[in-house]
């Protein structure tokens, strides 16, 4: 066996061995990592049962439980955090039961042969942030205006004009409209025509003066002349900060946005 603090690994172990090092990592809560061949069995608000074959079952130290075959991404059997674990070793082979008190549930793990154990002390707090998409950034800035500029009043998003459609629509703090395209990643000078097309089209039917913004964490080469050139504007948005207004309003749906901005 191979140890540290850290980390404990048995390859090939006996299915004895195998039982004595997980019976210790429950104990001490460590994530737990066991490949071998094993059937499944779940009794609880399904019944379901997994024909013998290799695969990976993770116990992590909150007590959920997952098998895992040796392709695709999701478990095939799994259970969420707060499981109650028992082991055994008997007669040629290793079984591992978690189970879940409300609702009442539990899973049969039970090994024939291990090729592998290993237990973990893992530690992470790092926040996981996933950043927005083009969409949530429209979503974003329909929500926080001023994640464009101060005094910015949305109107519509994805509004239909003749060459596509405009990501948000709206009027600024002297009264005239704003066309904005929106743009994840590093925004090219395909963007800036883009948004030169839009403004024409609105140009053709409303009587006022019109801005034109390009609105991205950044700009590729020589695009700040290219938009200079045509009349447009570039601000910078940060799909971070976009997520981070999304996460905060929670599931607030545009028509209650919308709704609310008429009365």
């Amino acid at each position: 066996m191979r140890e540290t603090d850290k980390l404990a690994v048995l390859t090939n172990p006996s299915l004895s061995e195998a039982a004595e090092l997980m019976v210790k990592a429950f104990a001490q809560r460590k994530t737990l990592i066991v490949a071998g061949n094993c059937r499944v069995r779940y009794v609880g608000r399904a019944n379901s049962t997994l024909e013998p074959g290799e695969r990976l079952l993770i116990i992590k130290a909150d007590g959920s439980l997952l098998v895992h075959r040796p392709v695709g991404y999701e478990p095939v059997n799994w259970q969420p955090q707060g499981s109650v674990f028992h082991v055994h070793a008997r007669e040629g082979t290793l079984e591992v039961h978690a189970v879940r008190q409300k609702p009442r549930e539990n899973v049969s793990v039970v090994f024939s042969s291990v090729q592998m154990v290993s237990a973990l002390s893992l530690d992470d707090s790092g926040e996981f942030l996933l950043y927005a998409s083009e969409e949530d950034m429209h979503r974003a800035i329909l929500l926080k205006p001023t994640l464009l500029e101060e005094g910015f009043t949305p109107i519509s998003y994805e509004k239909k004009v003749e060459p596509g459609f405009v990501d948000v629509y709206g009027v600024d703090k002297a009264g005239r409209l704003v066309v904005v395209e929106v743009k994840r990643k590093t925004a090219g000078k395909e963007a800036a025509l883009q948004l030169a097309k839009y403004i024409d089209a609105v140009k053709a039917k409303a009587n006022r003066e019109i801005r034109g913004v390009l609105a991205a964490p950044s700009l590729g080469k020589d695009v700040q002349r290219l938009l200079e050139t045509l009349g447009l504007e570039f601000k910078a948005l940060d799909p971070k900060k976009c997520a981070a207004v999304l996460k905060k309003a929670g599931t607030a749906k545009l028509e209650t946005f919308f709704r609310e901005k008429s009365q």
